[in-house]
């Protein structure tokens, strides 16, 4: 295992998760114990990596946009301390979610690698390892990648790398927990990085994003269902079509896209289908190019979320929004 601590100044940043917890039910270990225990399972050369406490430390389902884009914050201030390699232990509910927003906001700047655990890595009284876990093998495995990888952000889960912007959960126990494209895969490099600041946190609490899965019910359903958000719409409205996002409509659908625009509110066309992209190849598709909806050009629903919370950040109006959505 020495390998896994070839390179010095690695930054080992603890947000919560499953991986930290303890009791019966499950808790979040307090941080300084948690790093205690860790520091002992880990290989003696540990002077290479030195753990930190995430400014937020809560269970996964709970986090939010501001509570990663402190994350960046803390790790762009790192940044200035001379640590370039991170690896970043995170409950896996909303990893793909964290590991989109980091890979959005940090682009090329620093070594990025996120894991987690389907299991704790300590017993239920915090004492000793657990009997079967996947929690200390998934932080080595980060640990060896994150000396490896090109400059990004990835999720390294069940000795598996991909890029962060395509991981997707795919499995809510299965140790095989995620899906995205293999890091050795060569994709269009994020190249933009966000200096985040306190005016970027006070706005992200704001930020409000809303994902419809479509059913197919009858477009009066559809329109009647929509109309109930239009008296107070999101800042993303985010359809998720069949196929390759296929969506039926009709005069007044199209009609309530303009006026969810006029509100503020940009309506974006996805899928619900996890893998694969959208495409207007369909004569269904056709009223797209005349309506004022975007389309989705990410790599899932987590990459699409973290698309809409830069472009909140960036600029501050639905017009800028769909301006800028090619960039």
């Amino acid at each position: 295992m020495a390998a896994f601590f070839m390179m010095k100044n690695i930054a080992l940043i603890y947000i919560g998760g499953t991986f930290g917890c303890v009791g019966d039910p499950l808790a979040p270990m307090p941080a300084e114990s948690f790093f205690i225990k860790l520091k002992d399972l880990l290989h003696e050369d540990t002077h290479s990596v030195e753990c930190f406490c995430a400014p937020v430390i809560k269970d996964s389902s709970a986090c939010t946009a501001p509570d990663w884009l402190a994350l960046i914050q803390f790790i762009q201030q790192l940044q200035a301390q001379d640590y370039q390699r991170f690896v970043i232990i995170h409950g896996t509910d909303t990893m793909s979610y964290a590991c989109a927003v980091l890979a959005h906001l940090l682009g090329q700047s620093a070594y990025v690698v996120l894991t987690g655990s389907q299991y704790p890595l300590l017993n239920a009284a915090g004492k000793q390892p657990r009997e079967f876990s996947d929690a200390l093998d998934n932080l080595c495995f980060a640990l060896d990648s994150v000396q490896q990888v090109e400059m990004g952000v990835y999720l390294a889960f069940n000795q598996e790398l991909v890029h962060g912007r395509t991981a997707l959960k795919q499995h809510t126990t299965e140790l095989k927990a995620f899906a995205g494209i293999d890091a050795e895969v060569k994709i269009p490099p994020q190249l933009y990085t966000h200096t985040i600041t306190a005016k970027d946190l006070i706005k992200a609490q704001q930020f409000n994003c809303l994902s419809i899965m479509m059913q197919p019910v009858g477009l009066d359903q559809q329109l009647h269902n929509l109309k109930q958000l239009l008296a107070s719409p999101p800042n993303f409205l985010i359809l998720q079509g069949f196929g390759t996002g296929n969506l039926a409509v009709n005069p007044d659908l199209i009609q309530l896209f303009d006026d969810f625009y006029n509100a503020g509110c940009a309506v974006v066309l996805t899928t619900q289908v996890p893998f694969g992209s959208t495409d207007q190849r369909y004569a269904i598709a056709e009223w797209v190019q005349d309506c004022r909806i975007l389309l989705n050009d990410a790599y899932g629903h987590a990459d699409l979320y973290a698309k809409a919370l830069k472009m909140y950040l960036q600029y501050d109006s639905v017009e800028q929004w769909h301006h800028h959505w090619s960039d």
